[in-house]
């Protein structure tokens, strides 16, 4: 495959070789395209080098191999890649901007798969133009690779850093399998089906709960709450309602169409999607919610008791899933989410019929790159009927769209 990679002027530009070095590995043929701030931070030389193929970074240069080459290399390649990309070049996207060789570059491949890395600063990202931009580049068909939490070029730390080589690497082979897919069906590559006009309003739970010992400790999990609020977001952004509860997490929603609703123990998640689920058509249960929890809470901090330690007698927590599933009315759809460590196919599909779920999304902590607190996420969707359908590594917001678009498309 022929694949355009476009760079631009972030401090991540210097990770665009190594992801260049991957597709050509892949056996892929690669052209580069960056703009006049990119090569502040990588050289031509350094791309011509690891691409095998002449840089474009100037519209108007005399040796550029044809007068237009914009729409030349538009012919040539088969999708584009840009690794990373700032708020401006995303800005200029979104508004149909071209005023250098990559943005005039990117109006021309309207027809074309195109993949965004975003990488900025967290006030940048988080600023209401980017994701305004970012949710209307998603509206018509463009992939990104959700940014990544860690320490940033300013001395901060934040959501922001574009996501590594090897992520965009393994999104790029997932959009080609997407695209092979939407061919051999005789369907328009790469738009994303809308969900079914029935599910106006869908509950989703996210995040762990906290179960309290004493005023100051509790027992918990590691889950972050990310892929919870993914699917908030695909589904928002597919024009649902969405009714998002959520253990404690220091995530944030952007849509508007998401009414958040924050709790911290089981009982209170229980409680709040009990009340919420008959006025849903849908709901996707993806919280980490705790088994048990002390059977006994001190209003005060416990102290030490000798050297014998300190006995906690658990308690069963209601079963939420469980719950839904006997509330569950006819037009009424929900999900639920497996995590498995050990015979996961058997356990997950045990869970989604003794539970009365239409779909299960198993999580198996065997897949590296899966799991809690981390970006990407590899799932296999599994029916009432027995079908699977397993997606590869990809982000979480990838992840929740596949999830959306299987069990809830029209």
């Amino acid at each position: 495959m022929n694949i355009l990679v476009g760079i631009t002027g972030g401090i991540a530009a210097y990770k665009a070789p190594l992801l260049v070095r991957l597709l050509r590995k892949a056996g892929h043929e690669v052209k580069c395209v960056a703009t006049e701030h990119a090569l502040q931070f990588v050289t031509p030389l350094t791309l011509e080098t690891v691409s095998g193929n002449k840089l474009y970074a100037d519209l108007f240069a005399t040796d550029n191999d044809h007068t237009t080459e914009h729409i030349s290399l538009k012919d040539w390649g088969d999708m584009m890649v840009v690794a990373p990309a700032t708020a401006n070049i995303i800005g200029k996207m979104a508004s149909g901007i071209g005023d250098d060789a990559l943005s005039t570059l990117l109006l021309s491949l309207s027809r074309k798969p195109i993949l965004l890395a975003p990488a900025m600063n967290t006030q940048m990202w988080e600023n209401a133009a980017v994701q305004r931009n970012i949710g209307y580049l998603r509206s018509i068909g463009v992939e990104i690779v959700e940014p990544a939490d860690g320490d940033l070029a300013c001395g901060t730390s934040g959501t922001g850093r574009m996501a590594e080589p090897e992520e965009i690497f393994e999104c790029v082979n997932a959009l080609m399998c997407k695209r092979v897919s939407a061919d051999a069906s005789n369907t328009n590559t790469f738009t994303h089906s809308h969900i079914n006009t029935l599910f106006k309003r869908v509950l989703v739970t996210a995040g762990p709960t906290y179960e309290r010992i004493d005023a100051v400790r509790f027992i918990g999990n590691y889950s972050s709450g990310k892929m919870g609020f993914a699917l908030a977001e695909a589904l928002a952004k597919q024009g649902a309602e969405v009714e998002l509860v959520t253990g404690p997490t220091a995530l944030k929603c952007n849509h508007p169409n998401i009414h958040r609703t924050d709790v911290e123990s089981a009982r209170e998640m229980f409680d709040a999607a009990t009340k919420l689920f008959p006025s849903c058509q849908a709901a996707i249960l993806s919280a980490a919610v705790a088994d048990y929890r002390p059977e006994h809470t001190a209003d005060h901090k416990l102290k030490k008791q000798g050297s014998e330690g300190m006995t906690l007698t658990l308690v069963q927590n209601p079963d939420i899933l469980a719950t839904l599933g006997k509330m569950k009315q006819e037009g009424q759809m929900l999900i639920g989410f497996a995590l498995e460590t050990d015979n996961e196919m058997e356990n997950a599909q045990q869970k989604l019929e003794r539970k009365n779920l239409d779909y299960i999304v198993l999580n198996s902590l065997r897949d590296a790159g899966a799991g809690f607190g981390v970006d990407t996420n590899r799932v296999t969707i599994i029916g009432r009927d027995g079908s699977t359908h397993t997606t590869p590594l990809l982000s979480k917001a990838q992840v929740a769209e596949e999830i959306v678009a299987h069990c809830l498309k029209k």
